[in-house]
């Protein structure tokens, strides 16, 4: 609480920056990496399965609803 009373400023934090250059030809070879592992990607699609087992539990989560009504 005394030190800016007296014209103390803190001081920026210092620290260790690791030094990065540009390599073109590292950066070739990544983009390339890159292209062949898109490649090989897969779509992630719904399967048939999938929609019967959600149109079921819809079915059967409207007749619980129906049965509570009705009573």
């Amino acid at each position: 609480m005394l030190k800016p009373m007296f014209g103390h400023r803190p001081k920026p934090k210092k620290f260790d920056l690791p030094l990065r250059y540009y390599d073109p030809e590292q950066e070739e070879r990544e983009h390339e990496r890159r292209k062949r592992r898109i490649k090989f990607q897969t779509h992630n699609r719904i399967k048939p399965k999938q929609n019967v087992r959600v149109l079921g539990l819809a079915i059967l989560l409207s007749l619980v609803i129906y049965i509570i009504t009705v009573l």
